[in-house]
Formats: structure tokens, sequence, C-alpha cells
């Protein structure tokens, strides 16, 4: 490919939609949004801020799920300038390397967040099945290598997609299907060769969030069967509770990823309003739910809350 033409390329500039036909309305729709992204902002760095200030919260199981939380916040921090932008009417234009920016950032982050509930099913595992190695298991060293071993495969495993994406030629309509970008939409528009990418994209979501899913299953097996060994119903219910949490955290996360790779494969004669929403449900479901759920179901947090508050009344 010629100097030229590579400029050509990198010029290019594509069109964010937000909820087509409802153009009229996006002052209106613009509200829960804007609510959705002040929720996921705010829920998250509460968690952050309670897990940081609080010396009982110093463990394991916290430090995944301040993890988590950062991870959450960051997909809100990739998203909110494209998807408020757009329904408040101030930018609809992306340029090619600012979506294949985002499109690594919201993909990244997916597999960050697959990776961080897979150690996150680990350290209940060890605590129910091991209880008595936990702290020797999973100590502050091994913790910060799972955190960083997810985070360098997140940010590896990724890249030989998205930056081919730099080097594709555009020659369909620039019309994405969304208010932010992804590889499978930019894919959509491409005239080059795309096998490649597909093939990866494919490979990536079988040996990551597929590979992920089972290996939670599995830890879920073990721990079902360590939990109904128990003699006392007491403390089945006691270890089992550790884990509602968690589990509503998976299907959080796990339902709208395939949901959304459901309609992108077999949805296309579906409205564009139900791959929009899919999406948009994709983006900002989990980060919304998982501080709900954790401030709801984690005894120490929400005790911690309950404290934080009282004193500011």
């Amino acid at each position: 490919m010629s100097d030229s033409s590579v400029s050509l390329v990198n010029s290019s500039i594509f069109i964010l939609k937000g909820f087509p036909g409802l153009e009229q309305y996006y002052p209106w729709i613009s509200l829960p949004f804007s609510s959705i992204y002040a929720m996921v902002f705010l829920g998250n760095c509460m968690v952050l801020h309670v897990i940081r200030i609080e010396p009982s919260l110093h463990q394991p199981m916290f430090y995944f799920l301040a993890f988590l939380a950062l991870t959450d916040l960051s997909m809100g921090l990739s998203t909110v300038h494209t998807v408020l932008g757009t329904l408040w009417s101030i930018s609809q234009e992306i340029s090619l390397d600012g979506c294949i920016a985002q499109a690594y950032f919201v993909h990244g982050l997916s597999c960050t967040e697959s990776g961080v509930l897979l150690i996150m099913a680990y350290d209940r595992f060890t605590a129910i099945c091991n209880p008595l190695r936990y702290t020797s298991i999973l100590t502050n060293h091994r913790v910060i290598g799972l955190l960083v071993g997810i985070l360098m495969r997140s940010a590896l495993s990724i890249f030989p997609a998205i930056i081919r994406l730099k080097w594709f030629q555009y020659c369909n309509p620039h019309m994405l299907s969304h208010s932010f970008c992804l590889h499978q939409d930019l894919l959509r528009l491409a005239c080059s060769d795309i096998r490649f990418n597909s093939f990866y994209a494919l490979a990536l979501v079988i040996f990551t969030l597929l590979l992920d899913s089972l290996l939670i299953l599995i830890s879920y097996v073990f721990i079902l069967y360590t939990v109904l060994a128990v003699a006392s119903q007491e403390e089945r219910l006691k270890s089992l509770q550790t884990c509602v949490s968690h589990i509503c955290a998976v299907l959080v996360f796990y339902i709208p990823i395939i949901g959304l790779t459901m309609v992108h494969r077999f949805g296309k004669h579906l409205s564009p309003l139900v791959h929009v929403l899919m999406g948009n449900i994709y983006i900002l479901f989990p980060p919304l739910m998982n501080p709900i759920i954790y401030s709801v179901k984690t005894q120490q947090i929400r005790s911690r809350l309950k404290k934080w508050f009282s004193l500011k009344v």
C-alpha cells in the first residue's frame, strides 16, 4: 500500500449512530444515559474508596473486587464521550485512529473483566475448598501476579486484531451501528481481506471468554461438592452466601456478551434498535450493576456504607 493510500485510510471519518429513527428524542434519551454514567462513576468510586479506607477489607477478595471496580470505571470512561456526545448532538464523528483506540479499550476491558471474575472464582474456591491454606496460597505477591497476568493477557491478546484495523480500506458507507466503536462493527465496513481478524476474534472468544466461563463453572462444581459435604445446614448457607455476589456479577457480565454476540451473528434481520440496545447493555450494565450487587450482598461493604452514611446524617 502506498503512502498516499495509507494517509487516505488513516484520515477516514466514521459516523456514530445513537438510536436510529429516534433522533428527535435525543434530549430525553440523554437523561437516563447521563444518570447511568453518573451512577457508574459514583458507584465504582465509592467501592474503591470504601476498600481503601477500611482496614478489614485489605484482603485478596476485596483487592480483586477493587480491580473489578477499576475495570468497570475504565469502561465507563472509555465510552462516555462518544455516547453522550452523540445524544447531546455535540459530535457524531470519530476518526479511524480514535475508533481503533476505543475498540481496543472496550474489548480489552471486557477481556480483563472476564479474567478478574475468573480469579475471583479461584479466590472463592480456595476459601471454601482449602480454607486452612487460604492465606498461604493467596499471598499479596501472588495476588499482584494474578492481576498483572490478567492485565497483560488482555492488553497483548487484543492487540494483533485491533492494530490490523488501521491498515484496512473502508469503502462501505462509514456508518457505525453504535455510539461507540467495536471490532466487529469496523470489520463490517471494511473491503479488505478480513479473514485473519474474523478467525482471530473467534479464537480469542474461545480461549478467553469461553474458557474463563468454563473454568468458573468448574470451580463452582467443586465449591458445591465441598459445601454439600458439610454436615451443618447453617454452615452450608454461610459458605454459599459468600459466593452470591460473585455469581450475580458473572451473570451480569456474561449474559449481555452472549446476547450481543448472538445479535451480531444471527440477528441481521432484526431492527437496528435491537443492535443498539444490546450494545449499550453490554457496555453499561455490568459497570452499573456490580457496585449495587457488592454493596447489597457483601456484608463488610454494606456495614461500612451504613456506618458512613449514618455519620453523614
